[in-house]
């Protein structure tokens, strides 16, 4: 489904961003340079995206009765889902009902916002190669099955996003922790886990693809590095051999068709280039929206991960996609406890990074713990040493949390 961008003061095309993280703000900017009324709605106040939308709305957006009061309120031409934890039951009866968009549909945002669902789907209806796996719904079920999967293995919950969770496991006196762990950081209230055996892998690739009017397209693999489960580097530049390249893009291709309608696709793959033939590519996971990952894009593409998603998603045709060359992002991951945060020195880190550089501030309102705040892009004449100016503009950069 395409839209009619209008931009009269009469009626703009309307929006509803569901999730105003730091993805959903760089989402935002974008469909405002297109004329788009947006409506940026979170769980908390002053989230990121509300600071450049033009409307918003704070709410629970699990509880279906709330989040089809703001529907009927606002009447968006389009729904967004930025993040997991939505009431995508009623998108989908809303959607099947009364002709509701939401991108890329909502049977798509149903099934990968839950681990099971995609997997099963992955694995048991299209065939795709995964590790092996397991679900669960108790602790007893854990220990019964683990054994299929063997150790080490990873445990995680069915819902959750950036490692929430997430436990690596290597004998049996760590399963009990690592339930409760899952139960205690999943979202959606779920009790249920999956548990993966390992797989030998060289490398971890998102493969963001992009189903527009105009086809289906591929960024260049984004590699990265993830410290349990979230991504503290990334990188891209670096190529696949011919063979591996495409078999991860027939992957994506097969996954991201069966799911259907318009936007980005952020495909999760192992690479595993010493495995038998058929085993050289692996599935992991699938984000039917910008990824984490992707915020390189806004420092090594012509069009950004979120300029083609909103292309993508108002039915605006694509067209080729530029690399500007190897380039890095570093998430800033700041530890504290307040709700004053300082960041000093950016021309420092800024100098550090050189010309092809630049920092995105978030603009979190508060710090409990860890939290992401920021990301550092650097673009250089080679992958190392891009990587080496984002890691030095991130050390560079002085946070405090008061």
């Amino acid at each position: 489904m395409s839209f009619k961008l209008e931009t009269s003061t009469q009626r703009s095309t309307t929006a509803l961003l569901l999730g105003s993280g730091e993805l959903g703000k760089e989402l935002a900017i974008e469909l405002v340079r297109l004329g788009v009324h947006v409506v940026a709605c979170d769980r908390y106040d002053n989230a990121p995206a509300m600071q450049v939308a033009q409307e918003k709305a704070v709410f629970n957006m699990k509880d279906p009765a709330a989040l089809r009061a703001v529907i009927e309120q606002f009447k968006p031409d389009v729904v967004i889902p930025e993040i997991e934890a939505i009431a995508t039951e009623l998108l989908m009866e809303l959607e099947q009902k009364d002709g509701l968009k939401v991108v890329p549909t909502a049977k798509a945002a149903f099934t990968t916002m839950n681990r099971k669902q995609i997997r099963t789907l992955a694995a048991e209806e299209l065939g795709l190669p995964t590790s092996p796996y397991f679900f669960a719904s108790s602790l007893a079920q854990v220990q019964q099955k683990i054994d299929q999967v063997g150790y080490p293995c990873i445990m995680k919950p069915v819902m959750s996003s950036s490692g929430k969770g997430q436990s690596t496991i290597k004998s049996a006196d760590e399963i009990a922790a690592a339930w409760t762990k899952a139960c205690t950081e999943g979202r959606g209230g779920e009790a249920e886990v999956i548990v993966e055996g390992m797989v030998r892998f060289e490398e971890e690739i998102t493969l963001l693809t992009v189903s527009a009017c105009d086809g289906i397209h591929f960024c260049r693999p984004i590699f990265h590095h993830q410290v349990n489960g979230d991504y503290h580097e990334s990188w891209q530049g670096k190529e696949l051999p011919a063979e591996l390249q495409q078999a991860a893009e027939h992957i994506a291709k097969t996954v991201v068709t069966a799911l259907g309608g318009h936007g980005i696709f952020g495909v999760e793959l192992f690479i595993c280039p010493q495995a038998p033939e058929g085993q050289r590519v692996i599935f992991s996971e699938l984000s039917p929206r910008p990824h984490d990952t992707g915020m390189v894009t806004m420092i090594s593409q012509d069009q950004s991960e979120f300029a083609l998603h909103v292309r993508a998603l108002l039915g605006l045709p694509i067209g080729a996609i530029t690399f500007m060359g190897p380039s890095a992002s570093a998430a800033l991951l700041v530890e504290g406890d307040g709700t004053a945060i300082t960041y000093d020195n950016i021309g420092g880190a800024l100098a550090v990074g050189g010309a092809h550089s630049a920092l995105r501030i978030f603009g979190k309102p508060e710090v409990h713990g860890e939290r992401r705040m920021g990301v550092m892009l650097a673009r250089s004449h080679d992958v190392a040493d891009a990587i080496a100016k984002a890691k030095a503009m991130r050390a560079a950069l002085e946070v405090k949390v008061h």
